[in-house]
């Protein structure tokens, strides 16, 4: 990262519920969300929360980079905080560093891989098939430690937290897997 980006970055802490930002703004940061989770969130045509990413450690909506307007809102899901570069000197560092601009790309190739793995266990058919497919794809040591809520896990998974609850306790009963309070691991 170019010294002058890395000088123009603040930290800003935020609680639970805290808006980040909205639905139509202008981008005008980059965050790095470095404590905590934070959700992109749409509402659907039904009233629906949408959940399209969840950063805890990663960078936090890449794609406003180029856009003119936030194409959903930013919600703290828990306290954090995040580190925030001015877009301006964030667009200038990408500009001007290629070496930035390489290690940008490759972490926008992880996310796009990411997602990719998000849509093909979003169309598996069942709360056990969705599971197993997160450990494989998203936990290489088969071990998963929530940071947020099971019941926010599962919206992440495209479930009910009672499908998940039930399909939980069907993979313990087999053998499959081990669940405590805030872990879900491979046998």
């Amino acid at each position: 990262m170019p010294a002058d980006l890395r000088a123009a970055a603040v930290w800003r802490a935020f609680g639970r519920g805290a808006r980040l930002f909205a639905l139509g703004a202008p981008p005008r940061e980059m965050c790095f969300i470095a404590e905590g989770e934070v959700h992109l969130c749409r509402l659907s045509p039904d009233g629906t929360e949408l959940v399209l990413q969840r950063a805890r450690g990663s960078f936090l909506a890449e794609a406003s980079v180029e856009a003119d307007r936030y194409h959903c809102d930013a919600i703290a899901a828990t306290p954090g905080r995040a580190l925030v570069f001015p877009m301006r000197e964030f667009r200038r560092g990408l500009a001007g560093c290629a070496v930035f601009r390489d290690q940008w790309m490759f972490h926008l190739m992880r996310e796009v891989r990411k997602s990719r793995a998000q849509c093909e266990r979003l169309g598996l058919r069942s709360a056990r098939a969705r599971i197993l497919h997160y450990l494989e794809t998203e936990c290489p040591d088969g071990r998963l430690t929530l940071a947020g809520s099971k019941k926010a896990w599962a919206a992440e998974l495209g479930l009910t937290h009672e499908a998940l609850y039930r399909a939980l306790a069907r993979l313990v009963r087999e053998g499959v897997i081990d669940v405590d309070e805030r872990t879900v691991y491979r046998r």
